[in-house]
């Protein structure tokens, strides 16, 4: 038995990083005696020689960390809204969660930040946790995941892609919008022996979580349906399944899916149609035709947004191979723009 798996019996903390939808949807269903939430220290104005942590030594031990003075709670409190059954009609559940106060029993770490976020999220606690913790990045898009690896190259980095549906549609309100599937696979060589324990572990929640060995391409396969929906959806300020009939969308849509589909078969080797992908595309809008994006809830919240790591990803793309991408230049450009 490998010692990545041997940590999952240890009953050690599950700690999530980021405490927007999708994390307080995994901290709302995994087992709550285990799970808590990991404060981001750059909130609350500290760093880590203010907070008191010592680093991870080396051997393995951790440091604690001591919260400051002033430091406005130490509970997460929501209520998570699913549908329970035709039967029973809605459910409602009290969740309530620490936000921890120590890194010294983390066996897991969720992160569940925004993309643009996650690097400097990271670079605050990691130096404090065992490097034998594997870590599992739940970010939208692409770009964030490989700039993690190439800072931490040594530690079990996998990725999570999931379909799982969640939003706030107050502060203290999750609703699981949407039953889905999660694949969970390494980026890093020593994420490998994780995989198995992570998906077991994850899949205590209740919810389809599948090992994918491919994580990358999965990746992509979700950058793609994301790239054509997300955008429209923050632009038009409307929920998935009203894009398909828009001008702006059908103007633009084959032009989106021609240059995604070169993107698609430089960076993976993947031959698919255009029309294809716009199928696909829209059978997903279709499919979540209520659902609001996370782009479009971002932009109506006065947050900034993902598009830099799902359309804009694909400009950086094409700028390496000497693809034009002009429709997912317009995209990110008029999102910017908002």
């Amino acid at each position: 038995m490998t010692a990545g798996v041997k940590r999952f019996g240890d009953g050690g903390q599950i700690a999530i990083l980021g405490a927007g939808s999708m994390g307080r949807l995994w901290a709302a269903l995994l087992p709550s005696s285990r799970c808590g939430f990991l404060p981001r220290l750059d909130s609350f104005g500290q760093t880590a020689e203010r907070s008191n942590i010592a680093p991870e030594d080396g051997t393995g031990h951790r440091g604690s960390f001591s919260r400051l003075e002033g430091t406005p709670e130490t509970r997460c409190e929501y209520v998570l809204v699913s549908s329970a059954s035709p039967d029973i009609g809605v459910a409602r559940t009290l969740v309530n969660l620490p936000w921890l106060c120590s890194a010294a029993d983390i066996s897991l770490l969720l992160v569940t930040t925004k993309a643009g976020d996650t690097l400097s999220a990271l670079e605050s606690w990691l130096p404090y946790i065992a490097k034998d913790t594997p870590v599992v990045l739940f970010q939208n898009g692409l770009g964030s995941q490989q700039a993690v690896t190439e800072r931490w190259p040594g530690r079990p980095i996998l990725a999570a892609s999931t379909t799982e549906g969640a939003n706030r549609p107050e502060p203290d309100v999750l609703v699981h919008a949407g039953a889905g599937d999660t694949w969970v696979g390494p980026l890093t060589d020593s994420a490998s022996d994780y995989t198995e324990s992570v998906v077991q572990q994850l899949a205590q929640s209740g919810l389809q979580v599948h090992t994918e060995n491919s994580i990358v391409q999965r990746l992509w396969q979700k950058l793609v349906v994301n790239a054509g929906i997300n955008a429209f959806t923050a632009l038009l300020d409307c929920p998935n399944g009203a894009i398909v009939d828009a001008p702006l969308y059908r103007q633009t849509i084959d032009g989106l899916c021609t240059e995604i589909a070169a993107l698609l078969q430089a960076n993976t080797g993947e031959r698919t149609a255009p029309q294809a992908l716009r199928k696909r595309i829209e059978a997903v809008a279709k499919s979540t035709t209520n659902n609001t994006s996370s782009m479009r809830a971002d932009v109506n919240a006065g947050r900034k947004t993902e598009i830099d790591f799902i359309n804009g990803y694909l400009v950086q793309c094409g700028q390496r191979h000497g693809i034009a991408t002009p429709v997912n230049q317009m995209l990110v450009q008029r999102v910017q723009a908002l």
